[in-house]
This record gives structure tokens, sequence and C-alpha cells, in this order.
């Protein structure tokens, strides 16, 4: 466990009881607190200090390391019998699952609380669940997942995205104040709604992982990394601009500052994390001097444990001890506004205009649904090409009839109708009729929102490379179709999908090739780059085609499918759409024109 030394370690566990682990002592030892069905009502019989001193809870990891080795060791699932019991009902009547989580979460964080800023500066909690909280405080129903919405007239993605009470967002807040980080680690292929549970994570600087099981799932990895990644703590984020524009949404895992404008709190972050603005003018006229710098500062104050050596009293010999530490970065940015749109066009970075609409058309989904956030991303596409073609008229040399859709004059936004496309074939737009889990379009949100641009391009459209061997690329971009794969001949290619890397030898390649892959050749080094350099640890896949099951890779070539659907289009699925959009701009233009 990579925890720097002078951590302190608490295990605690929940059912219909909570367990408190005392691993300071050469067994350990578990005292149980019992949680009533409604605890709101009648709160804990023993309150958490009483049942154990929280300095007892909490042990020092330099000394107990084995002890807390083996009090894990002891874990197992509660059974039936204990429930029926706990609950003064048969075993065979009692709901299975027994999970007092929101209680549970509850009490610790206010267990926690009275030693924030003395005993520890950050206390960062990782709660696993197995399924949705069905006892207790904070209490999920699981059963509108199974509601037949479409029998109704009603739109089950619209239905399913919101939370269903405020218990867990309303606790997030509660652990901001008492310095809690909280990541979510929800192991289940059950519907679990983490539309209500992500807020305990989201919101106090955690994060939210979703795994359909424990046995092959990158669970062990995703917990070393977070462990072992340098974070702040305790950060607030603020932004100013000169006078003639202003900040207008901000994007990400922090949450707003209730007296001061453009100020946000982030409990806890790391290298990794990633925030957003857009920008809206102050007065019509835009930027009135365009002689003088746009002007963006941005203040991040934050805290982080450093090492100090401190020499020891019986000689030269030194020993680590660590201090926490208060900074303040300022960077301020200047930019020379541009002159007119095609300098804008020029400069335009299309992967960071990716990521400031997968983050509107999150907030568009959560609040119309998922078919509205379609409609607004197809709707936004065709503005953008009609007002690019608006540009190009302006040069008399430009046919009138002519429409380009694919940005064929601005370089920098060449790959956006496939960013399009991309995300709404992706399961974050899909519909719920297609099978698309409302946890994992939750997931999914949660983690595009915290992504960087071109991280977030890759898990959109994913990057496929060709190889001619194993230690030789052959093109560093394809196209995601069955057809590129056909042209370019070559016998290997890596797919990078952010959260999958899939190698795939093709059908024609030469059995000579060595595969796997060797682990000292030039593919395998460039998988160990990308996995070094993932906020999460993505899956690897190593197929032979035509041997092997190769339906994850060939799932990715989505230019050959239905952007309205699960299935194939006859090998005419972004082909098709670039057509409807043509036709979307040529309708605009010629309203527009009034002809």
């Amino acid at each position: 466990m990579p925890l720097i030394p002078g951590s302190l370690f608490g295990l605690m566990t929940f059912s219909h009881k909570i367990g408190l682990y005392d691993v300071q002592g050469p067994v350990p030892v578990v005292k149980n607190v019992f949680i009533p069905p409604d605890s709101e009502e009648d709160g804990l019989a023993v309150a958490l200090e009483d049942a154990m001193p929280l300095l007892s809870f909490l042990a020092p990891v330099d000394t107990c390391k084995d002890q807390i080795a083996a009090a894990l060791d002891t874990l197992r699932p509660t059974s039936s019998w204990e429930r029926g019991a706990a609950s003064g009902q048969e075993a065979d009547t009692v709901l299975l699952g027994g999970r007092g989580f929101g209680t549970a979460m509850s009490s610790l964080i206010d267990y926690l609380s009275s030693e924030y800023g003395s005993t520890f500066a950050l206390a960062r909690v990782f709660a696993f669940l197995s399924g949705a909280p069905d006892y207790g405080d904070g209490q999920l129903d699981t059963r509108r997942y199974g509601e037949q919405y479409a029998s109704k007239g009603e739109d089950a993605d619209l239905a399913l995205l919101p939370e269903q009470i405020p218990f867990y967002r309303d606790l997030a807040a509660v652990a901001v104040q008492a310095g809690v980080c909280v990541d979510i680690f929800a192991v289940t292929d059950e519907y679990t709604d983490l539309a209500s549970l992500k807020f305990l994570s989201i919101e106090s600087g955690g994060s939210l992982f979703l795994y359909a099981n424990a046995d092959d799932s990158t669970l062990p990895q995703d917990i070393y990394r977070l462990l072992s990644r340098p974070y702040a703590f305790g950060c607030v984020l603020r932004l100013r601009t000169s006078p003639d524009f202003e900040p207008g949404h901000s994007y990400g895992h922090f949450f707003p500052d209730p007296q001061y404008e453009n100020v946000q709190h982030i409990i806890c972050c790391d290298s990794f994390a990633t925030y957003a603005y857009d920008f809206d003018f102050t007065h019509a006229d835009g930027f009135s001097r365009h002689t003088e710098p746009a002007v963006v500062q941005i203040a991040f104050q934050y805290s982080v444990i450093e090492p100090v050596e401190v020499a020891s009293g019986n000689g030269p010999q030194s020993y680590p001890r660590f201090c926490l530490k208060r900074r303040l970065r300022i960077r301020t940015l200047q930019y020379r506004p541009a002159n007119n749109i095609n300098e804008i066009y020029d400069s335009v970075d299309q992967e960071a205009v990716l990521h400031i609409l997968v983050h509107k058309v999150i907030l568009v989904s959560l609040e119309n649904g998922v078919r509205e956030g379609r409609n607004s991303v197809h709707d936004w596409l065709a503005i953008l090409i009609t007002r690019y073609n608006d540009a190009l008229r302006s040069d008399p040399r430009t046919p009138e009839s002519h429409i380009d859709i694919d940005f064929s004059q601005c370089p920098h936004l060449q790959m956006i109708p496939q960013f399009v496309f991309g995300l709404l074939r992706s399961p974050l737009l899909r519909l719920h009729e297609e099978g698309i889990h409302p946890d994992y379009r939750i997931y999914l949100q949660c983690l595009f929102s915290s992504l960087e641009p071109s991280s977030l391009a890759k898990a959109i459209y994913p990057l496929l490379i060709s190889y001619s061997s194993p230690n030789k690329q052959a093109f560093p971009r394809h196209t995601l179709s069955r057809a590129a794969l056909t042209m370019s001949e070559s016998p290997i290619f890596l797919l990078d999908a952010f959260t999958n890397l899939v190698v795939y030898y093709s059908l024609t390649a030469d059995p000579s090739l060595p595969f796997p892959p060797p682990h000292d050749c030039l593919l395998r080094t460039t998988i160990n780059a990308l996995k070094q350099d993932r906020c999460i640890t993505p899956k690897l896949m190593i197929v032979r085609g035509g041997q092997d099951d190769s339906s994850l890779f060939e799932n990715y070539l989505i230019e050959e499918q239905d952007v309205d659907g699960s299935g194939y289009a006859s090998g005419n699925g972004f082909i098709s759409f670039r057509e409807g959009i043509r036709n979307e701009v040529a309708e605009i233009l010629k309203e527009e024109s009034g002809s």
C-alpha cells in the first residue's frame, strides 16, 4: 500500500451495522454499532467516538502495516442470516443487501470532523459498494430502473439521470466542511443509481469508478494509482479577466464559493485534474481595443505535504518528517484579439472545442434528456459549418453553390465532424432503448468531465495507429472504418480509446510476426507509456483477427455504423451523416439568403 510515512489508516465496514477496526494491537479488534432502519429519527444507538476513540481507529501506517493487512484478510460478506437477525426478521424475508451506506458515511464524516486541522489535514475515504444503499438513511429505490417508461410516453433517460434524493449532495457539503474527500468504487452489474451517489464523490473532490465485477477489473491498479500520486488539497481557484470579457460557465469537479464570483473550491486534486471555462463579452462591441491584449489571470492556492529531513539526536543520521505547506501560484496570460474570423479559424484548438462541447452537452442531457443533448450537438455542428461557409463566401472566388463541410480551408477544425459523429455514437449520447445502462452513462459523464482535452478526444473518437511490424510504426492515424484497415495493408493496429487499448493483428498478418508483441519492441514501449500517462488504468487486449474474439475492436470502427442506432448502415454511417449535415447547412444558407 503506497501510503506516505506519517499517514493514518482506518478500516470501517458497513451493512446493517458499522464495524470499526482497531488494528494497533497484536490482533485486530472490531467494535460493531448497529444501524436502525430509520436513523434520521432514532440516530445510532452508540456514537462512533463512544464505541471507539478516533485515535484508536486511525492507525499509523508506519508501525501497523502487518496488522492492517491482517484486518483486511478478515473481511467477508455479511450473510442473509445476520441481516435477518439484526432486523428482527426471518432470513428469507429480509431484503438482500443490507447496505446502510448513507448512515455509515454520515456517521464517519461526523466521526472524522472532530480531528480535522489537528490530527489530519485531509481525510481521503475509499468507499466500496456492491449495489445501491437499501438500509438506513440515504436508501435508494432501484425499482425505477425497471419501469416501462415507453408505455407511459416518458423519456427513460430523462427519468433516470436526475438524483432521487438530495441526501448525498447534502452529505458532500458536510464532507467538504470536515476536510473529507470521498472516492466511490462501485463493483456491480446491477442498477445502483449512481445519479444520486455521484455527488458525494465529485463534489467532495473525489472520483467515481464503476466495475462490472472484481475478477478482471482494473480496480487494484486504480487504487494503487490514486494512493501513489501526489496531490494538493484545500485548494482555491480564482479566475479574473480584463474588462471587455468575463467568465461565463465553469466546468469541472469543484464547488463554487457561496460568496465570491469566479472562485471555486477544490478539496483534493492531482496533476490530471482539469477545469474549463467559457467566456462572454461584457458588451456588444466585443473587444473595444484590438491593439491591447486580452488578459486572463489564474490564482491557485493549495496545500501539500512535503518531507523535511530532521537530524537525529544520536549522530549524523537523519530521518524524514513531514510538514504542511500552503502555496499560491499566479499565472497571467495575454492573448492578442483576432482581427477577423479567419484569424480565429487559424488559431482554434479543435480538442479544446470538443472539451467545452462535451461539458455543455452533459449539462443539456441532465436538464432536458439525452435526446435533447443529441439534437443540440447536431444543431451546433450545422451552425458551425454554416458560419464557416459564410466566411468562405466573403471571398468572391468561392462559388455560391459550393458548401464545404470538411473544413478544407481550416486544418484546425478538420476533425470536428468526426468528433461530433463519435460523440453521437458514444454511450454518453446513445439512447436508453439501445441498451445503455444509466449507471454507465453517469460514470462516463463523471469521467469525461474530468479529462483534459487530448484524453477526452481519444475517449470520444479513438486513435487508430498502424504498424508494419512490432518495431516499426506505419501510419500515425487512420479513420475508424474497416475500409481504412483494408487500404492500409498494415498487419498490426493499435487502437487507443483511453479506457481500452486494443492491439489487433489483421487477418492478412504474416504468421511469422511475433504474437503477442515482444516486451522490448516499440509497440510495447508505446503501450506502456500510454498506460503510465493515464488517470485510470486502461484495459489492454491483444487479439488475432479470425482466431480471437475481435468484437471489441470492431465495435470501435464507428464510421460504418448508423449514427442513430447500434447496427451497421451498409457501410455508409459517417458518409450518410455528412450528407445529412450538408443538406441541413444548405437549407440554413438558403433561408438566410432569402432565396
